[in-house]
């Protein structure tokens, strides 16, 4: 199992709406809207990197108020 945080940035008022959307998303395990730079903070799992990639890209990415992601796989060292 791959896993990763996906930090989100949303246009002004939209990070609850994006995090609570998002949360129902498979391979999603969490959804947080926080304060900071980044208003949404995800916890997000895959099979394979490609899988959770594809998440990123084709589910999370098209969710209406995001402007910006970045994903930040886990590491095992």
């Amino acid at each position: 199992m791959v896993h990763a945080y996906i930090l989100i940035q949303t246009e002004v008022g939209k990070a609850a709406a994006v995090a609570a959307e998002i949360s129902g998303m498979p391979g999603v395990v969490t959804a947080e809207d926080v304060t900071g730079p980044y208003d949404v903070v995800v916890r997000a799992e895959g099979e394979t990197m490609d899988e959770l990639g594809e998440l990123v890209i084709t589910k999370v990415q098209a969710v209406d108020g995001i402007t910006r992601t970045l994903t930040c796989p886990v590491v095992r060292v």
